[in-house]
């Protein structure tokens, strides 16, 4: 029988945050660090326009692009947040949560051969969905002495004749570091000097809690090369509403258009309709998640000092990226040991790329309560490994 398969997709590996979370939900009395999910409800006012617009009997498709008036007010809405502005008409397109934005953006711009460049540590889905639109993935191996962000010197040493796009993952998953704006700047004219295009996922911007976020696309000659893609899961606690969105050029948004009427049609419609009450009317409730969540950040960098586990101190999205070296063991032994031991999930590091070896990644979208019990646990094991060296 002929094989049925692809071997473009037979050769990209599972994702490696999912084998824990597998595990884990077969343990009841064990606690999860690993997902990568606001643990608030989606704010009310939200929810009540969800539920409204069904009992309108919103149940319609909408355009391909998405609602004129989503549109026009993530445009207003990006206006204040990075002081950046696009067209409503030509420079948006409203997708399925920002990850089928990254998958169309490359499926868009890249011809077989092309390079992307990825920072990694990194979300998962970058270098499959490169490997997936014929593209080629070169990874920038990022640093802790230099807090995870991506230095020109790097960027430079990376780029070759066939480089076409750069990948900006900040604020980052999984490390939390973010990129102020005297560190984009010398990334700017890098990027010129190449004649780069960036895909700027800020899909974390909502969240930093040292200064405000800062988009790459607002320095001169950046908005015309740079797609930004942005959504409502982490910020707005709402991962399953799978709402997102890609600010961009206008001859790429018209290609990703094109991309999405054929393999999606439009984002879901209610969901689109309770991002518009998200935008004008939650400021206040993102402000409180951001504020619990850097409650716990600080809480979690306390203890780990005490528990003399090395960490850099993030500033962004909702995770820490603590270095578990010392122990001489994987990242990937580590985190099976203490789910088996202690019954805590965490994520090796080696599941955001080869350079995330050596740490682990624990996400701190969970209660003070949970997260208390949990590193109390993820101490004593600690403890017990420094007693076996």
């Amino acid at each position: 029988m002929r094989n049925p398969l692809s071997k473009k997709i037979v050769s990209i590996e599972p994702s490696g945050i999912r084998k824990f979370f597998d595990i884990v939900s077969e343990m009841p009395d064990a606690i999860s660090l690993g997902v990568g999910e606001p643990d608030f409800d989606t704010p009310w006012r939200i929810r009540e326009e969800g539920i409204y617009s069904l009992e309108r009997g919103r149940t319609f498709y909408t355009s391909n692009a998405g609602l004129k008036d989503l549109k026009k007010e993530i445009c207003r809405y990006l206006a204040g947040k990075i002081q950046v502005k696009y067209s409503f008409n030509s420079e948006v397109i409203v997708t399925v949560g920002g990850s089928e934005g990254i998958d169309i953006a490359l499926r868009a711009m890249l011809d077989p051969g092309d390079e992307v460049l990825i920072p990694q540590p990194c979300y998962v889905s970058y270098l499959p969905c490169v490997v997936l639109a014929d593209g080629v993935p070169v990874v920038i191996p990022l640093q802790q002495k230099n807090e995870f962000k991506l230095t020109a010197e790097e960027l430079e040493a990376a780029i070759t004749p066939k480089t076409k796009i750069l990948v900006l993952p900040f604020p980052n998953n999984p490390t939390g570091a973010i990129m102020t704006k005297e560190d984009l700047e010398p990334l700017v004219e890098v990027i010129k000097k190449h004649d780069l295009f960036v895909l700027s996922d800020e899909i974390y911007s909502e969240l930093t809690y040292k200064s405000d976020h800062v988009s790459i696309a607002v320095f001169p000659g950046m908005k015309e090369r740079t797609l930004v893609i942005n959504g409502f899961s982490k910020g707005f606690a709402m991962t399953g509403w799978r709402l997102g969105y890609v600010c961009g050029p206008e001859e790429i948004i018209t290609q990703m258009v094109k991309i999405h009427q054929y393999a999606i049609l439009c984002a879901p419609t209610n969901s689109q309709y309770a991002a518009i009450e998200g935008l004008k009317n939650c400021s206040d409730e993102v402000q409180e998640m951001r504020t619990a969540y850097n409650q716990r950040r600080r809480y979690l960098m306390h203890e780990f000092k005490r528990m003399r586990l090395d960490c850099f101190e993030p500033f962004g999205a909702f995770y820490v990226f603590p270095s578990i070296q010392e122990f001489g063991m994987s990242s990937e032994e580590f985190a099976t040991r203490l789910l088996g031991e202690e019954k805590v999930a965490v994520v090796p590091g080696s599941a955001f790329g080869e350079s995330g070896e050596g740490y682990i990644r624990i996400s701190y979208a969970y209660s003070l309560e949970d997260l208390k019990e949990a590193i109390g646990r993820v101490g004593r094991f600690v403890d017990r490994l420094r007693n076996e060296v």
